[in-house]
């Protein structure tokens, strides 16, 4: 059986494999966004402004967030799982070694392509480390902990997503046209990906 139509309740190994995976292509993903100088997700724009204001690396301050929004589970009663916690330990290393490691664009068209491989990057990535049923990140997990008290889900994300961004923005992340494909574009691909990457 090919990764591709691995059930949910496949080996271990295997889910470890799309997990751990999963997260290396996000944090890939965050890089080359990052790098782009074009605009980054709502979250990473909060990241990115953190790290201006603070002098952290975006990877550093990823971790330490995702450690905070744990806290938040406690009240809407969520529970993590391995995921949840690799999430939190590994993505900001994966996404310091990206921007360690990628070369920034100097060229309008190289930084179109930079946000374009880092927006698809991160819809299969979200597929793969989810559909591994190992718990969801850190960040997903306020959003189903506000579906759980009554929203839903396209407004517990966009009131998350809303305050982050302005938050980031304030801060002095970066907001620009790679925000708004981020925006357009994330829901439809991480659909299509489900095609070959089943969740369940």
């Amino acid at each position: 059986m090919s990764e591709a139509t691995l059930p949910r309740r496949s080996s271990l190994p295997a889910r470890l494999v799309r997990l751990y995976g999963g997260l290396a292509l996000y944090g890939t993903g965050i890089g080359l966004q990052v790098e782009s100088g074009l605009g980054n997700d709502p979250w990473d724009v909060f990241h990115q402004g953190l790290a201006v204001r603070t002098g952290l690396s975006i990877g550093t301050v990823i971790i330490a967030v995702g450690a905070l929004v744990m806290l938040l589970w406690i009240p809407l009663k969520q529970k993590p799982g391995i995921g949840t916690v690799s999430n939190v330990l590994f993505l900001g290393l994966f996404a310091d070694a990206a921007i360690f490691l990628l070369p920034t664009p100097s060229h309008l068209v190289l930084q179109c392509l930079y946000v374009a491989l880092g927006v698809v990057s991160i819809a299969l990535a979200t597929v793969l480390y989810i559909g591994a049923g190992m718990g969801p990140g850190p960040r997903d997990g306020i959003m189903t902990g506000l579906v759980r008290l009554g929203l839903s889900v396209r407004l517990g994300r966009f009131l998350i997503e809303i305050t982050v961004l302005a938050a980031g923005w304030l801060l002095g992340g970066t907001v620009g046209v790679g925000t708004l494909v981020f925006a357009l574009a994330i829901g439809p691909l991480t659909q299509l990906f489900t095609r070959w990457f089943p969740l369940t």
